[in-house]
């Protein structure tokens, strides 16, 4: 019997409102005690003395890259950044190469991770074929499958119509459809935020109603059809207000912000360092501070990475040919836990609550707590350690990120999934 404890750590768990001084057990991969001082008797143990004890984090937007994009990142890659992220289960949209699409490349995703796969990955599957937002992919087939969401990511699906059936069936499985909000008429061709700071760089620019009407329309949808709608990357004050009614009127959405998105504005962005170019782009200080609001008020539900890695090549090509996105599972944590939790933004336990609880209840994955008898997926922080982000350690193969060289508090010491340690402060290994 393979036994493992973790001593003297606070743990923190938002299903069972426990903040704490605990010690938890687990056998076999199972937590089976949580309780003070646990004797210690031919057990494997982790001193986690001043530590945080979490359940182990979940991402539930990242971009793998495989197949199709593997100079960019891999399963092998991308999940051992996720180990080294804190990250026990991560969700991974299907822009790939060939698309996410159907059973059969669900099948393949699960079998890559079963092979190379440092964590637990649940593969979102496209609402439409290849992407195109022309006709539905085959939603049921990858249902059982394994996939445990639709999204056509990074392609809005304009045709309301589509949307509408999309919606409609999914909920029939009660699953939940993943919405990259943006109307392409008034995004095409953009690459920030419109306004002053565009006009005066002289980029072409995507307004902020470019969200603000396709959130509109979704929010409208999920009234009608009854289906769960996921808003993916909320960037600006009227999407988190909008967000809010539906929610009092009882429409069944949740919703997403970036790091990135809580921690930057269009500021930083100079027109030539592609490091800050994302989709959507950065915004203003009072979309950040919308933001904020609806993080502290319930309103945004999780937060999640949009992982994004890019070769570097690319990142390095001007602003306007430069493709969008931050390579985000490896600074995650850091970015929430100075720019929320030490600014009295988040409670330790709401940052739980927006980056395990919620992302699992949102998928239906039955992780994303500490309780006895739950898988053993947990995550051990040290709160107040301070490092200097360092593109070039990352584990992604994506080095494409603009918080090199910042000082951020939060550092991952151990990653367990199902009870093996995945990651501890030296090394990163796959638990086999």
């Amino acid at each position: 019997m393979k036994r493992l404890l973790i001593k003297g750590g606070r743990v923190l768990d938002t299903q069972t409102k426990t903040d704490g001084v605990l010690d938890i057990l687990v056998e076999n991969g199972i937590i089976v005690k949580i309780e003070e001082n646990i004797p210690s008797e031919n057990t494997e143990v982790i001193d986690a003395r001043n530590l945080w004890v979490l359940p182990g984090l979940v991402d539930m937007h990242a971009h793998l890259r495989e197949p199709g994009f593997e100079y960019k990142e891999t399963i092998e890659s991308g999940t051992k950044a996720a180990a080294a992220g804190g990250f026990t289960t991560i969700a991974c949209m299907p822009n790939t190469n060939p698309v996410i699409d159907n059973a059969f490349l669900v099948e393949y995703i699960f079998s890559k991770i079963q092979k190379e796969g440092f964590v637990k990955v649940k593969p979102i599957g496209a609402v439409s074929k290849d992407l195109k937002g022309e006709v539905l992919a085959e939603i049921g087939d990858m249902i059982q499958a394994g996939a445990v969401a639709f999204s056509d990511d990074g392609h809005p699906i304009s045709d309301t119509s589509l949307m509408k059936k999309a919606m409609e069936y999914a909920s029939m499985w009660d699953k939940v459809i993943i919405s990259h909000c943006e109307e392409p008429t008034l995004s095409r061709g953009g690459f920030m935020n419109e306004g002053k700071k565009s006009t005066i760089l002289g980029m072409q620019a995507i307004p902020e109603i470019a969200e603000d009407i396709m959130v509109a329309r979704d929010l409208i949808l999920a009234q009608y059809t009854g289906c769960k709608v996921h808003i993916a990357h909320v960037s600006t004050k009227g999407s988190v207000e909008m967000i809010r009614q539906a929610k009092a009127k009882g429409v069944r959405v949740t919703c997403e912000v970036t790091p990135h998105h809580f921690s930057l504005t269009q500021e930083v962005e100079d027109g030539w360092n592609a490091q800050t170019k994302v989709n959507p782009p950065l915004r203003t200080k009072e979309d950040v501070e919308a933001i904020l609001k609806g993080l502290q008020d319930g309103t945004i539900d999780a937060i999640a990475t949009d992982h994004a890695p890019h070769h570097r090549d690319e990142k390095i090509l001007e602003y306007a040919l430069a493709p969008s996105g931050i390579s985000g599972l490896e600074t995650a944590l850091p970015l929430a836990m100075t720019n929320l939790v030490k600014n009295n933004i988040l409670t330790p336990l709401q940052l739980v609550e927006k980056m395990s609880f919620h992302p699992a209840k949102i998928l239906d994955l039955d992780v994303g707590t500490l309780q006895i008898g739950k898988c053993a997926d947990i995550t051990i922080i040290n709160p107040d350690k301070k490092e200097i982000v360092d593109k070039n350690e990352f584990y992604s193969k994506g080095k494409n990120t603009p918080f090199h060289g910042m000082e951020l508090y939060g550092k991952v010491f151990y990653t367990i999934v199902e009870g093996k340690i995945v990651k501890n402060i030296e090394t990163i290994q796959r638990g086999e």
